[in-house]
């Protein structure tokens, strides 16, 4: 809490200087979203409360300047709700969490609003943590002309629904302000335009959207904050994946206030997806203080587009790649691995694992006696590959980058404990078709300066293989992967049902085998690292299915 609050006190300086009179700040700014159980402790609830309470402090000398701040707090319910312990009592209050706002105004708190829209779905959870608010929200402002404007505070959720805009155009607000933590999914952006612009055309007010920027644990929202005016067309939006001060100027004109801001440029959805991977690898490893990361480089196309995502992310002294054979690692393979870790100028190692294949071998030789080689082998060189990462980990500090993918993981064509083993999955809700897309998008464009066309091309080009017995590919075991990404993303995203895939004209057979992978290595999803979500169901909080269970639809 004391880096966001002395962040929000720098942030409102400068706004003051520049003219601002209002400032805002994302939703839960004062201890970031989210913090999960951290929310269940009062003493965290204090620590919140204690660095409002120093921002505030800190601008009481700026004269007129209204800043709002995102916080968790407590509020009492009135007599006869539950009491703490269950017991009801008539003359005991109770204490409730709430996902606030306090508005602040020359070291004074002027109002408290807490959210009413708490939502329950995806990667919220916030019913666990809160109370839902009852109230209205709608403050002064003066502007530098002597006259003032009405603000009605909304927080994230609010704004999409209608309710809480209309009742704050009720109590008088002409302009709606809303706060926000809204979580990156591919194409989110447009999203949260098009749904602002109904509330903008339903009460007849501009609005302004303040939004978070930076990456927490699997998530990552991406600022692009932005201001509408009443009519819904865009007056200005603040950059993408950058954490920035966004300055909007309200302009009173007769019957009418009118937004003036600067727009960036609508991007592709491929550049945002980069931006949000590279965030979400920066601040992952950046705020949980690693000094750097390493990964196993093993000329395929998986391990080459983390390799890239992570020299974009923290530069390619922090990022080390180990090249490990196998008997079945192909020579394009050792040309391809070496060759990409030179274009991207990181640190590049070679250890064979075959001694160590060759000694386990030996050891279970008469277990296995009379039994032929089977995936029992190629796991075991996964995992030899997941102990040698580890122990380089454990020695030097840096953290494992796994580089599995969304396909991969649903089929359960990953080995446990192998390429599996690390500390933070980077791809892990990329299906493969977009592994492909993405590797030819970064190959095509040098956002952060770290070399054009880092990827070779026959990485791109070449059948994918696992390499962990002769001639081995991809295709051995999995559908092709166009056909295997189609029915992924109708099971998994669109929650469509079996018949209904089949239906619109995919193998009966080919999409019982893909749903029934995806059942059964549930058990091994739940053992995987944590990894940055970019679709709208990704593995994590948006998916949670039971271990054990029989259902079959």
């Amino acid at each position: 809490m004391p880096g966001n609050a002395q962040k929000i006190i720098a942030a409102a300086h400068t706004a003051y200087a520049q003219g601002a009179r209002l400032v805002l700040t994302p939703e839960l700014a004062i201890c970031g979203y989210a913090a999960e159980d951290l929310f269940l402790r009062p003493s965290f609830i204090q620590a919140c409360d204690d660095a409002v309470n120093r921002v505030a402090r800190e601008l009481a000398g700026l004269k007129g300047l209204t800043v709002v701040v995102g916080t968790p707090t407590l509020g009492n319910t009135g007599p006869g709700d539950d009491a703490p312990g269950g017991v009801r009592t008539k003359s005991m209050a109770v204490q409730q969490r709430h996902n606030a706002a306090r508005v602040l105004q020359e070291g004074h708190v002027l109002h408290t609003y807490a959210k009413r829209e708490l939502p329950n779905y995806q990667v919220f959870d916030e019913r666990r943590y809160f109370t839902p608010g009852n109230g209205v929200c709608v403050f002064p402002v003066p502007a530098d002309d002597g006259k003032i404007i009405q603000i009605g505070l909304l927080i994230c959720e609010d704004a999409w629904f209608e309710e809480p805009a209309r009742l704050a155009q009720q109590a008088g607000a002409e302009l709606l302000v809303v706060i926000n933590a809204s979580p990156f999914h591919t194409g989110k952006g447009g999203e949260r335009e098009a749904m602002m612009r109904r509330r903008a055309l339903a009460t007849g007010l501009p609005l302004i959207y303040a939004h978070l920027v930076g990456g927490q644990d699997e998530i990552v929202f991406e600022g692009r904050s932005f201001a509408l005016q009443a009519d819904g067309t865009l007056a200005g939006r603040a950059e993408s994946f950058k954490e920035n001060l966004f300055l909007v100027q309200a302009e009173l004109t007769p019957g009418a206030i009118e937004l003036r801001a600067s727009t960036a440029p609508e991007r592709s959805l491929d550049a945002d997806l980069w931006d949000a991977l590279v965030l979400g690898v920066r601040d992952y490893i950046g705020k949980n203080g690693f000094p750097g990361a390493l990964l196993g480089l093993s000329g395929g196309i998986d391990s080459a587009l983390v390799l890239a995502i992570a020299v974009d992310a923290l530069g390619a002294d922090k990022v080390r790649t180990v090249m490990m054979p196998s008997p079945y690692t192909a020579d394009i393979s050792w040309i391809d691995a070496r060759d990409m870790a030179a274009r991207m100028q990181v640190r590049y190692d070679e250890l064979s694992i075959i001694p160590e294949f060759e000694a386990f071998k030996t050891s279970l030789s008469g277990e296995f006696k009379g039994l032929k080689e089977d995936t029992t082998e190629e796991n075991i060189q996964a995992r030899i590959r997941g102990v040698f990462l580890m122990a380089l980990s454990n020695k030097f500090g840096g953290i494992v980058l796994t580089t599995g993918n969304k396909s991969e993981l649903a089929t359960g064509y990953c080995t446990l404990y192998g390429d599996m083993a690390g500390g933070f999955a980077v791809i892990k809700d990329l299906l493969k078709t977009t592994v492909f897309r993405l590797a030819r998008w970064r190959n095509e464009n040098d956002p952060y300066g770290t070399g054009s066309q880092p990827i070779p091309e026959r990485i791109i080009t070449r059948p994918p293989s696992a390499e962990l017995k002769a001639d081995q590919t991809d295709q051995d075991s999995l559908p092709p992967y166009d056909v295997l990404d189609a029915i992924l993303e109708r099971y998994m995203e669109d929650d469509q049902s079996i018949a209904h895939i089949v239906a619109s004209g995919f193998d009966a057979a080919v999409v019982e085998r893909i749903t029934r992978l995806i059942k059964i290595n549930e058990y091994k999803r739940r053992q995987a690292p944590v990894g940055i979500r970019v679709s709208h169901r990704s593995f994590g909080k948006d998916w949670r299915y039971p271990i054990t269970n029989k259902f079959r639809s």
